[in-house]
């Protein structure tokens, strides 16, 4: 069966540049759950950071669900 495996960036407009996120479920039965849980994660990133930062630097995040067809 295929996995997919949640691979999240989190990005500043203001200086370009993007780095790898880690996030606490490693995969997932379906492409629709991990999209799902991207966005929800995004939003638990973002409210974490403190507001002042996050408009300073123009934070956002980038993330794509890619198959693990080795993941058990």
């Amino acid at each position: 069966m295929v996995k997919f495996i949640l691979i999240m960036y989190l990005c500043s407009g203001v200086a370009n540049d993007c780095k790898r996120v880690p996030t606490t479920i490693t995969t997932f039965d379906s492409y629709r759950d991990c999209g799902i849980y991207g966005y929800q994660h995004t939003v638990n990133v973002l409210k974490a950071m403190p507001e002042e930062h996050v408009n300073k630097w123009k934070i956002y995040t980038r993330f794509k669900c890619q198959e693990n067809s080795s993941a058990i």
